[in-house]
Order: C-alpha cells, then sequence, then structure tokens
C-alpha cells in the first residue's frame, strides 16, 4: 500500500518524521511565559483547558507547566471563592500581538465576563514576558508590570521555570523571596492535583 495512502498506517519512521517537522516549523521561536488563573466553576478544569488550548495554537510549544498553587484574591469585591493560579513556560512563533489574541480567544472559550475589576473569573490569562521586548502599550505591557509583587505569579513561575528571569528585575526566586514570609505563605502549592503537560 502507498505511503502516500491517507489512510495507511504510518510507520515509526513516518511518524518521527512528521513530529520533527511539525516542530521545525517553529523557526526562531521566542521564549514566553504565561500565567493562569481561575476562581469560578470547576478551576482545574478550566486551567488544564486553557493549557491544552494554548498548545493547540500553531507556533506554540509549550515547554513547561508549573504545579497548581491556591491563593485568596486579591482586590476587588470581597468573599470571592480562592484562585487557582499556575503559569506555563513556551517557545513561540507568534508576535507579542498575536499571542495576546490567542489568550483573549482563550479566557472568551471558558465564558470570562469583563465587568468588575478584579472581580472574579473564569479564566485570566497574562502575558508575563516575552522575549526580547519591552512595551509600553496599554494593551500589552511588557514585561507584566506587576509581576514581581505577586507572589501567586512568582511562585507557579519559579517552579515551572527554576532559573527564570523577570526582565529587568532579575530572577524570579529572588524576587519571590524579596517578598517575605508572609507573601510567600500565602499562596499554597497544591501537591494533591497537577496539570499535565500536552503530550
Amino acid at each position: 500500500m502507498s505511503t502516500s495512502d491517507p489512510t495507511a498506517s504510518p510507520t515509526t519512521f513516518d511518524l518521527e518524521r512528521r513530529v520533527d517537522c511539525a516542530d521545525s516549523t517553529l523557526h526562531n521561536p521566542r521564549h514566553a511565559v504565561i500565567a493562569l488563573g481561575s476562581n469560578l466553576g470547576n478551576r482545574l478544569e478550566t486551567l488544564q483547558g486553557a493549557v491544552d488550548a494554548l498548545e493547540d495554537t500553531p507556533g506554540v510549544r509549550i515547554t513547561s507547566v508549573s504545579s497548581v498553587y491556591e491563593t485568596e484574591a486579591l482586590g476587588g469585591p470581597a468573599e470571592q471563592p480562592n484562585y487557582y493560579n499556575a503559569v506555563v513556560v513556551l517557545r513561540t512563533t507568534l508576535p507579542p500581538s498575536s499571542l495576546l489574541e490567542r489568550a483573549n480567544a482563550v479566557e472568551d472559550a471558558f465564558g470570562r465576563v469583563r465587568t468588575v475589576r478584579w472581580g472574579p473569573r473564569t479564566l485570566d490569562v497574562d502575558i508575563l514576558a516575552y522575549e526580547g521586548v519591552t512595551s509600553d502599550d496599554p494593551q500589552l505591557l511588557l514585561p507584566h508590570p506587576r509581576a514581581h509583587e505577586r507572589a501567586f505569579v512568582l511562585a507557579p513561575w519559579a517552579d515551572a521555570e527554576p532559573d527564570g528571569e523577570l526582565p529587568g528585575l532579575g530572577r524570579v526566586a529572588d524576587l519571590l523571596k524579596g517578598l517575605g514570609g508572609e507573601a510567600e505563605a500565602s499562596v499554597r502549592r497544591r501537591d494533591d492535583i497537577q496539570l499535565r503537560l500536552p503530550e
């Protein structure tokens, strides 16, 4: 049977070649870091869905996913449910603007409603850093201007990328320590649940 027949079962060699070709489509990929958060609905399922949706994006390859961290909501309406937070590290050929569009589309797909500032949300997808890029565009500030102040961002980032750096501010792990013990204690690593790195 001809290997050009789409119904034919590919050989192991064919599979390896196709995987290699797919990965080689990321010519000159850039390093980016994205934060995920959810405090409404099935938080774990939503975060996993966001990871899967990002990995399914052409021009994006996720290289690392953090553990899940739980934290109380900061700011906004009182008595919000706790957040589940995570960070993904990826390689991408998408420019920052296109990556932002994809992030917003993923939020929308999970029912994100933007009515109350810092209000509860099904999903939050924030670009924390994009290799070598700084931006003061109000639509996409890079690196994220408040990332260095947030233990719920720094803790999962340090978990996903132990040697990670926040451009212009230093190592993520050092920034987390710099917030003090109380800030570090405000985020709890949930070792009983986990996100899967897409295969």
